[in-house]
């Protein structure tokens, strides 16, 4: 099951799994792009099938409803990979807007939380099961802008280590993707929409594509069943650590 489906990470790691003949449920918002994703990733494989859900992340009655009415060829979630999640806005602290924040928090950690507990207990009673967040390396590294996205990315990082700990015993394995710098809608999405000011973050730089970050995650899902990657974090190469930043009083 992949949330966020209908682009970029999601998107392309449905393609990627679907492209093994593996069965897919596909989640988001936009009931229209999935329908089309759909009829795309069954022409991938004879074997793949794929039930599209229409799911909001940040509604428990949602995912309640969707999930206990899932078909059962589709009941037995062996792979969750909790992608769906968003940046808005790149202002300081003080002149963020607070919408913003309520969203992504939301999104990112709400959204997160519940669709893993739902789905957890069938994993565990099966003693099956991988759990598979797609984090950022801006849980790792703060920069100027990143407020309250960063932290909530710190928030899946943390997250994604305290289920390692409860699940000694099960069987269960757990793994958090961080990603750097891709160009997918990220950030036209992070700046309301302005794709000229988003085009300017990739402008003269190579960044990591949707489908690097999904082989990512196909990788870590496809070791075998004793071995459990903690996390990954890739960036493009064209991309590492900025200084430290020093403000320094003059006179």
């Amino acid at each position: 099951m992949v949330t966020g489906a209908s682009s970029g990470f999601g998107r392309a790691c449905a393609e990627r799994f679907a492209q093994m003949g593996d069965r897919v449920i596909i989640a988001a918002r936009r009931l229209e792009r999935l329908e089309q994703l759909k009829a795309q990733l069954e022409q991938f494989h004879s074997q793949t099938k794929v039930h599209v859900m229409q799911l909001d992340v940040t509604s428990e009655q949602q995912i309640d409803q969707m999930i206990d009415a899932l078909p059962a060829e589709f009941s037995n979630i062996d792979i969750l990979i909790n992608n769906a999640g968003l940046a808005l806005g790149l202002e300081p602290a003080h002149q963020a807007n607070l919408d913003d924040w309520h969203t992504m928090v939301d999104t990112n950690i709400k959204g997160l939380y519940l669709m893993t507990r739902k789905i957890l207990p069938n994993m565990v009673e099966r003693k099956v099961g991988h759990i598979i967040n797609i984090g950022s390396i801006a849980g790792n590294y703060a920069y100027p802008g990143g407020n309250a996205y960063g932290a909530t990315k710190a928030f899946v990082k943390q997250f994604t280590r305290n289920l390692r700990a409860d699940l000694l015993g099960t069987q269960i394995r757990v793994t958090n993707i961080e990603p750097g710098l891709a160009e997918t809608e990220f950030s036209v999405v992070r700046f309301h929409g302005d794709q000229e000011k988003a085009d300017k973050v990739y402008d003269g730089v190579q960044p990591l594509t949707a489908a690097d970050v999904a082989e990512a995650v196909f990788w870590a899902a496809q070791q075998p069943a004793h071995v459990n990657i903690n996390s990954i974090e890739l960036m493009p190469t064209a991309q590492t650590w900025a200084a430290l930043a020093v403000d320094k009083v003059q006179g």
